[in-house]
């Protein structure tokens, strides 16, 4: 980290999440139906699917799997499909939405609501945060799931999560705040291995203009995060909402009091905690001590 669409929309709000909703493995219904549409046009075209795999660059199994909507096409085979097919921009007036079912049910809101960010502020108590994984971290924390996920669900979402990565090179930049307890730092999810390629990757992002990354250390006496993780999103115009994810259950909040009380603690939460710079110093030493 299932929730149904809370009617998050891009440019029109979005209304109170039901909550508590449960994750679970379904159809995807977009896969699907642009699986339909690729293969009528294929149909249409007089291809089989050897002879149009060679033609956008995709094995005839690969094929296969997208029409049966088994697997979500990357974007770039959607163009190409296009094209090829002469579809008319059908199957990329699809790209947005299979785009956005790759991430697990109860995540595609949040998902939205990240893309279309000017401020996010999360708080993370017991791994870090998706935004700041390793490919290998992720695979490590995913495959510790339990019940156990399947190969081809642990691709997706680790796919999923690494596009997620991109807000941090958009632009205009949002302004992004993270803090960590140092609980999350010191379990070696993954091995020595994973864990180190996980603490350089936070130096890394701890050193760009626009992300504020602090630390929250076991010993403080202090600590408003009792609660447990939450994260803060702030869309242009000043619309705030609140994200909390537990045991594969998540809840959006969109009232306008709860919103601010969740920002008005993160802020008391941040000034309890490390400075961005005594983070990275933080982190190097830990690095170090591996």
């Amino acid at each position: 980290m299932t929730q149904d669409e809370a009617g998050v929309d891009a440019g029109e709000g979005a209304e109170p999440s039901s909550g508590n909703q449960p994750e679970g493995k379904s159809e995807n219904g977009v896969a699907v139906v642009f699986g339909r549409q690729l293969k009528l046009l294929r149909v249409r075209a007089g291809l089989d699917r050897v002879e149009f795999g060679k033609r956008v660059g995709y094995a005839a199994q690969s094929v296969a799997s997208f029409e049966q909507g088994r697997r979500i096409p990357q974007p770039e085979f959607v163009d190409k499909a296009d094209r090829v097919l002469e579809a008319g921009g059908l199957l990329v007036a699809l790209k947005e939405e299979l785009a956005r079912s790759q991430y697990p049910a109860f995540f595609r809101d949040m998902a939205r609501l990240e893309a279309e960010a000017v401020e996010l502020c999360a708080y993370d108590t017991h791994i870090v945060n998706g935004l700041l994984q390793t490919e290998e971290y992720m695979r490590a924390v995913l495959a510790m799931r339990r019940p156990l996920l399947d190969e081809e669900t642990i691709e997706l979402r680790v796919g999923a999560r690494i596009a997620r990565q991109d807000i941090f090179s958009r632009w205009p930049a949002p302004l992004l705040s993270f803090v960590v307890e140092e609980g999350a730092l010191c379990k070696r999810l993954g091995g020595k291995s994973a864990m180190g390629g996980q603490l350089e990757q936070l130096l890394l992002f701890g050193a760009m203009r626009n992300v504020e990354l602090q630390l929250m250390p076991m010993d403080r006496e202090d600590n408003a995060g009792v609660d447990g993780p939450y994260t803060v999103i702030t869309r242009k115009g000043g619309e705030q909402f609140v994200y909390m994810e537990v045991q594969g259950r998540s809840n959006l909040l969109t009232d306008r009091d709860e919103t601010r009380l969740a920002a008005a603690r993160y802020g008391i939460i941040r000034s309890q905690a490390l400075t961005p710079r005594e983070t990275l110093n933080f982190i190097e030493k830990l690095l170090g001590d591996l």
